[in-house]
């Protein structure tokens, strides 16, 4: 069986995953900087419209996963709120300065969370050593591994994604992702042994607005239009899910 888990930057884009028959969501805000923690509204009203688990991301900003003091306070403080929410897990990855994973702070988060799961994200790729950070996170109690392989994307990454579900064992699970779609899920389940995927299933939906001032830019990022909508897209989460199964034939 294959799980996959959509990353989700809105409560429509959880509602679409639901629709398209993912499993698990992770939901987060600021998905062009790489996800940061929803607001209190946004988890809330998720947890009332899907009924799949529901896992939001515990980052308290954009940048590198190096946290102070305070920072690590708002962390501890976001699970809280996400247990009173009825949350199913919460996503976290904390690192030392020589990049390698916070053994200390990250059990410490693990155990507040308890009993909600725990996913250690993609802060993993920025390790100095990935075998290394595989077993230190083992030792943490998270559950699984999001990782691309430490390269931009989960296909060119293959080769580690590949010697991490082996060298797991079954102790930990690891999940793919980074560039996951339907034309190359296929290629990962094939290649990599996992059995976790991790994907946007995105599209940009075009906006509503007929007025549109040709003089200012809110957002300026290449490749990203201005009047443009994020969405996940429950046709090709289906799709993505559909592949999937025929690969394990």
């Amino acid at each position: 069986m294959i799980t996959l888990e959509i990353c989700a930057g809105s409560v429509a884009s959880c509602i679409a995953a639901q629709q398209g028959g993912a499993q698990r969501i992770e939901l987060c805000d600021n998905l062009l900087e790489g996800g940061t923690t929803p607001s209190f509204a946004t988890i809330a009203l998720a947890r009332e419209q899907v009924d799949i688990a529901l896992y939001p991301i515990i980052r308290p900003r954009s940048g590198d996963f190096l946290y102070d003091g305070l920072e690590f306070d708002i962390m501890q403080k976001d699970i809280e709120i996400c247990k009173q929410l009825g949350c199913d897990g919460v996503v976290i990855g904390i690192l030392t300065p020589e990049g390698r994973v916070d053994k200390e702070r990250c059990k410490a988060l693990v155990e507040l969370a308890w009993p909600l799961g725990v996913t250690f994200h993609r802060a993993f790729d920025m390790t100095e050593d990935p075998l290394l950070a595989l077993e230190d996170i083992i030792e943490t109690g998270c559950e699984r591994i999001l990782s691309s392989g430490q390269r931009n994307t989960a296909v060119e990454g293959i080769p580690l994604l590949k010697t991490l579900v082996q060298r797991a064992a079954g102790r930990i699970a690891i999940m793919a992702g980074s560039g996951v779609r339907a034309h190359n899920i296929a290629t990962l389940v094939k290649e990599t042994g996992a059995t976790e995927y991790h994907t946007t299933a995105k599209a940009y939906t075009e906006s509503g607005m007929r007025y549109r001032n040709p003089h200012v830019s809110m957002g300026g990022i290449p490749g990203v239009p201005e009047y443009g909508i994020s969405l996940t897209q429950a046709s090709e989460v289906k799709q993505i899910l559909e592949t999937a199964a025929r690969a394990l034939l």
